[in-house]
């Protein structure tokens, strides 16, 4: 998370003061509305056109920022607060441009004085000049399209498969905004760091739109493979789906996830990877029944269907400097931690690790298949069963683990049950760098 409010931080301040350092108006006062109203605009802008070419850089999932940023759930986290920041300033850039109109209109606020002509620009810049009247339309329809497109993706309620597919257009929406920019921004701008650097970001913003718009977002990195084994436990309403996989796949560490699109008018969900890599083309994923697509899969899903794989992505890959570690899953977060202990099956030696299992619908079956495996794995398990122990809790972790500040801590479960984890063991003495978790919901 401080990877992802650093980057935030880091580029909003980098355009503010840029932006300072190139229009300079603030600095010596304004002595009338229209002046403050029209370096406002430009302001509020250019931050707006920079955070949203960001954002519509990093949906493409480029791999070079996920190492970054620490994953590929920090940088749809950092993409969805893009977003929201997104959403806010471009509010204010609208209301600086349209508000003073409406004054004006209402007898409330005296008109700008006309300035003359001055010298008709040539070329390009003329041209751009000319198209104001056209620019500043486009732009306030973009930005209705662009608030409502960003509210639904917000709103959880709103079906994966309609987020899926009205998501998308915001690429097209941006191409839009991009024109909008590149007609409006003061051409004093242009020559000036702030120029620069707007210019890579809406070069960069518009390969990936076009990316987006052709769907040809991680196509590099998806292969084709067909369901080959399906377990369904009713108590915890988790499918266990097994993939043969009918190309090459780079292999995954354990901790990582992958798209999976079973259907493509449900299109791609990420998904834990419960399988250790054998290389020998065969994927697992266990997949807990949280919304209408996930809950219907035990009965749509069936033996051989096809299915497009796409990854692997994410860095909760237990990398830890600590010599022991402690992991913490909440219901369906086990799926990772399945993945290392088969990787750990077989180990001649214990190894110092403690796993606490957290869960409320428990599934006896798969409580017996997981106490197996930490066996094999020779780890220590924990399995705390909410209405038989109650909710898990630090002070019980300190007790059964004694050296826990020596220890790792691993964490995948609810966001709230991770945060309020980790406030506690961090007050407790925990270097923050020593707790990772995954974030659960990407969306």
């Amino acid at each position: 998370m401080q990877r992802i409010r650093l980057a935030l931080v880091t580029l909003f301040i980098t355009v503010t003061l840029l932006w300072l350092a190139t229009a300079g108006g603030i600095t010596g006062g304004y002595p009338r509305f229209w002046p403050l109203r029209a370096d406002m605009v430009h302001y509020s802008g250019a931050l707006a056109i920079s955070a949203m070419s960001v954002a519509i850089y990093l949906a493409i999932r480029p791999q070079w920022l996920e190492r970054l940023l620490g994953g590929l759930d920090k940088s749809y986290r950092l993409h969805k607060w893009l977003g929201i920041g997104v959403l806010v300033v471009s509010t204010v850039h609208w209301g600086w441009a349209q508000i003073p109109k409406w004054l004006v209109g209402l007898g409330w606020l005296a008109a700008p004085a006309r300035r003359g002509a001055g010298k008709a620009e040539d070329g390009l810049l003329g041209w751009l000049h000319g198209q104001r009247g056209f620019a500043e339309d486009i732009g306030e329809w973009a930005f209705y399209v662009a608030a409502l497109l960003i509210v639904l993706a917000l709103i959880k309620q709103f079906p994966y498969r309609w987020f899926f597919k009205t998501h998308r257009w915001l690429a097209l929406v941006y191409l839009v905004l991009a024109v909008h920019s590149l007609m409006l921004m003061p051409p004093a701008y242009w020559p000036s760091l702030l120029g620069a650097v707007i210019a890579v970001l809406l070069i960069g913003g518009t390969f990936a739109a076009i990316v987006s718009l052709s769907r040809q977002v991680g196509r590099a990195h998806q292969v084709v493979g067909r369901v080959d084994g399906l377990t369904y436990h009713p108590d915890n309403q988790v499918l266990h789906v097994n993939v043969l996989l009918e190309g090459p796949w780079p292999g995954h560490k354990p901790g990582q996830f992958a798209f999976a699109s079973f259907e493509e008018k449900e299109g791609p969900h990420p998904f834990s990877l419960s399988s250790a890599w054998q290389n020998d083309g065969k994927l697992s994923f266990s997949i807990k029944g949280l919304g209408d697509y996930t809950r219907r899969l035990p009965q749509t899903l069936h033996n051989g269907d096809a299915v497009t794989v796409e990854g692997p992505y994410g860095c909760f890959d237990f990398s830890g400097h600590k010599a022991g570690q402690i992991w913490v899953a909440g219901g369906i977060g086990i799926a990772p931690f399945m993945s290392r202990l088969h990787a750990l099956e077989g180990s001649s030696k214990d190894n110092t690790i403690d796993l606490f299992y957290c869960t409320s619908a428990p599934d006896q079956r798969f409580i017996a298949q997981l106490q197996a495996l930490a066996a094999s794995a020779r780890i220590r398990l924990h399995v705390q069963v909410a209405r038989e122990h109650g909710r898990l809790t630090p002070d019980q972790i300190r007790q059964e683990v004694p050296d826990w500040l020596q220890r790792d801590v691993w964490f995948c479960g609810p966001a709230r049950f991770g945060r309020q984890l980790r406030q506690d063991l961090t007050e407790h003495g925990l270097p923050a760098s020593d707790f990772h978790q995954e974030l659960f919901n990407m969306r």
